[in-house]
């Protein structure tokens, strides 16, 4: 008895804990300008438990995880009560207290960081720490002149030039709003929605549960912010209906995989990175939408003809009249994401709010629809199940990508501080012999290793900031450099060593991973090319300045990405293969030379 009421105490514990963190975000936009060392440290000290407490299974990682946050939290409540002062001080640190309080703040992001995703992004971020503080003693141009220790870690940790940088803002105003607000919609009718929509839009084709299952997870993805957990989500549903139908293990679980993946490219969400970006450029949020939408529709042409190319070879069929949905369940459940996200543009095109209003609004429109389920009955019991789901997933999933935006921030701060972030740019510049393709390729080997492990839009932004400023010293425009590493930010998900999707789908379905992973690439070839056919082809992103070009670019890679998918699927003599394939590349890159 003691041990289920301290269980229930513990739940309730947390509950709280995660409805204080949704409620902060949400009241930090509907209550004005804070500055933002109140705001950000405070957004540090609501993640701290959830990363670092909850969920470990040994007595020694609970123990050290709830020293670690107490001494987190009371270092960036700290800094909130005492930010006045310190934006006198400008970074620079004026006594042991504050060198304290400013090792402690990095070390305990680099262990919430490692706690959320593993050691790769800790230990580039220990390295970049270390390089600022030795680098000067080493030689040649990679070597800088040095920074007090007191103006270097003040920098980090008390100024909004490291932890609490632009990149933790975008963090706290942008993507937790839209994590929360994909909570929301989770949590109630919504994934069945998109499940019923996809089901009686595509159910009866041939592969139909293939194709349900890929714009299922467009649908979910685009809202979702991690291909994981789009796999996870949509992937419970569609696998075991995809093996029910007779698909090969590797083949369901690679189209999970791709089509979750995918659903990070498509507007207008984006799983929040479309946002992200118009804080990064400046680019009005419609112009990137227009630009995004004919490359995500490639993508998926991309998928579709693959999963035709496997259904053929494998004779897979639709999915059963009696297993489609009725025309009454897609309405009704339809109108569980469309409410929200009708609420959501027009609080942007036609109120004129900002993304983060509009999305705060949206969030409200979904949480009064989680009071009825899909038979529009009112079940108090599953309504206080579904506010509760909502609330915890969104404070673990806030939680997750703010301890990796905080990682990504000391990196991001020790570039600007020593200048290494103009030297990474030399050296692309130079190893490439400043050429714009060797570059691109230099950038996707980049964003595929600085990838790994972490959710797209951390990934984008932290491989922007490495590999933006190249390219559009190349002559890129700043949102065909964005838009490109964007999409290979993505890469990481499906191609190995990591591909995490690939290896949520083949556990899920117990198939091996790497088989998973190859059929994977072979569907998702567009990830790969889509990005390199939009700098051949720039047309392509110019929806709204040049919409009669942009359509003829889109076809023309259509094509071309038809002819690759159609010879790495379809055909099973290498020569077929190769000329194809060959055939294929000729055209995507003829934009080139037109």
């Amino acid at each position: 008895m003691p041990e289920f009421r301290n269980g229930r105490i513990a739940a309730a514990f947390w509950l709280i804990l995660a409805a204080a963190l949704v409620a902060y975000h949400l009241t930090l936009i509907f209550y004005g300008l804070v500055p933002n060392l109140v705001s950000r440290p405070l957004h540090m000290a609501f993640i701290l438990p959830f990363v670092l407490v909850l969920g470990n299974t040994s007595r020694w990682g609970a123990i050290s995880g709830m020293f670690l946050a107490a001494l987190g939290i009371a270092a960036t409540v700290w800094i909130a009560i005492n930010h006045d002062r310190l934006g006198d001080q400008y970074g620079f640190l004026e006594s042991n207290l504050q060198v304290g309080i400013a090792i402690t703040l990095l070390l305990v992001t680099l262990e919430a960081a490692r706690r959320a995703i593993g050691w790769p992004l800790p230990l580039v971020a220990a390295a970049a720490l270390l390089y600022g503080l030795l680098g000067q003693n080493i030689p040649g141009q990679f070597g800088h002149s040095g920074t007090p220790i007191a103006s270097f870690l003040g920098t980090l940790t008390i100024a909004e030039g490291g932890i609490f940088g632009s990149l933790t803002g975008v963090s706290v105003s942008v993507v937790a709003i839209f994590v929360i607000f994909g909570a929301v919609l989770n949590a109630g009718e919504a994934g069945q929605g998109f499940m019923n929509v996809a089901g009686a839009a595509a159910g009866r084709l041939k592969g139909g549960g293939a194709k349900v299952s890929v714009i299922s997870s467009a649908l979910f993805g685009s809202i979702s912010g991690s291909a994981s957990a789009n796999v996870a989500s949509t992937g419970a549903i569609t696998l075991p209906a995809m093996t029910k139908l007779g698909y090969p293990k590797r083949l369901a679980a690679a189209v999970e995989a791709v089509a979750s993946s995918g659903g990070q490219i498509m507007p207008p969400l984006m799983g929040a990175g479309a946002f992200v970006m118009v804080e990064l450029t400046g680019v009005p949020y419609t112009s990137i939408m227009a630009a995004a939408i004919l490359p995500a529709i490639l993508y998926f042409f991309a998928v579709w003809i693959g999963i035709n190319a496997y259904a053929t070879r494998f004779d897979l069929k639709g999915v059963d009249a009696a297993d489609r949905p009725k025309g009454r369940d897609v309405i009704i459940t339809s109108l569980f994401f469309l409410v929200p996200f009708s609420a959501l543009l027009w609080a942007m095109f036609a109120g004129g709010f900002t993304p983060q209003y509009a999305a705060a609004l949206a969030i409200l429109a979904g949480a009064l629809l989680l009071f009825i389920n899909a038979d529009l009955e009112f079940r108090p019991a599953q309504i206080a199940e579904r506010f509760q789901g909502a609330v915890m997933i969104a404070a673990k999933q806030v939680s997750m990508i703010a301890a990796i935006i905080l990682c990504a921030s000391i990196i991001i701060g020790v570039l600007a501080i020593t200048g290494l972030g103009v030297k990474i740019t030399s050296l692309i510049l130079e190893g490439s012999g400043g050429l714009l393709w060797p570059s691109l390729l230099l950038t996707a080997f980049a964003c595929l290793i600085l990838g790994m492990e972490v959710p797209t839009t951390a990934a984008y932004v932290i491989c922007v900031s490495v590999a933006g400023p190249a390219l559009t010293q190349l002559g890129l425009e700043p949102l065909q450099a964005h838009l490109f590493v964007f999409w290979f930010a993505l890469l990481s998900t499906i191609t190995p060593p990591v591909c995490g999707a690939v290896f949520i789908a083949a556990g899920m379905i117990g198939e091996n991973w790497l088989k998973v992973a190859l059929t994977a690439m072979a569907l998702g070839v567009g990830l790969y090319l889509i990005p390199l056919g939009m700098i051949a082809n720039p047309d392509i992103i110019r929806l709204i300045e040049s919409p009669a070009l942009a359509i003829i670019a889109m076809l023309r890679v259509a094509v071309g990405l038809a002819l690759v998918s159609y010879g790495l699927i379809s055909t099973r003599s290498f020569i077929k293969t190769a000329l194809l394939v060959g055939a294929g590349l000729a055209v995507i890159f003829s934009g080139l030379y037109i």
